[in-house]
């Protein structure tokens, strides 16, 4: 039995969504060179996450869910991930209460950050996800975890994964995922021939 562990952001869609929602509310270039800084590893995952939640939070949750439900897939990969929805799973640090309308696209399961909600707005941050977890709890179910991601928070699990797959479909994989990969991948097509051979 196999599963497959996606990352979302750049990895299933084509751009990172915390910019998209920075540039919507006119605050871009902070969020945009956070969020780089992230994906690199220059910055703590977490630490970075939850300044940048501080920023978004008090923009209306509503119009940033429906923002976000219209950011663009990797269309092959979305086709893949639909064809095999009982074998992928999505794990991404995000906020539900801002994906929640994009994830409604996948007919497969989803793991996710979680906050509390005060008219509208982010109050506060009530769970960030942590993805060696989620690995480690396929494994103990008996499954061969695959996980495919780009970014520095990714590493921990793809380490942990019985095989880890680093993408560059959006921007360069972090150093830190290079690592750790068994392969790298700078196309959806032969990324979604990989998924194929490991099925």
């Amino acid at each position: 039995m196999v599963k497959f562990i996606f990352d979302l952001d750049g990895t299933i869609t084509k751009f990172e969504t915390l910019p998209i929602i920075a540039k919507y509310f006119s605050i871009h270039e902070e969020i945009e060179k956070l969020t780089e800084k992230t994906v690199q590893g220059n910055i703590p995952f977490i630490e970075s996450f939850i300044y940048r939640v501080m920023l978004l939070g008090k923009y209306p949750i509503d119009e940033i869910a429906q923002l976000l439900a219209q950011v663009a897939l990797h269309e092959k990969l979305y086709a893949f991930i639909q064809d095999h929805a009982k074998d992928c799973v999505i794990a991404t640090g995000n906020l539900f209460c801002w994906i929640e309308k994009l994830l409604t696209k996948f007919p497969c399961e989803a793991y996710f950050s979680e906050a509390e909600i005060e008219n509208n707005q982010v109050k506060k941050i009530h769970s960030i996800l942590r993805k060696e977890n989620l690995v480690e709890k396929y494994k103990r179910e008996g499954y061969h975890v695959v996980f495919i991601g780009d970014g520095n928070n990714d590493m921990e699990a793809m380490r942990k994964a019985d095989v880890s797959i680093a993408t560059g479909l959006v921007h360069y994989p972090a150093s830190s995922v290079l690592s750790v990969a068994d392969y790298a991948v700078f196309s959806e097509e032969a990324l979604c021939r990989l998924l194929n051979q490991l099925l």
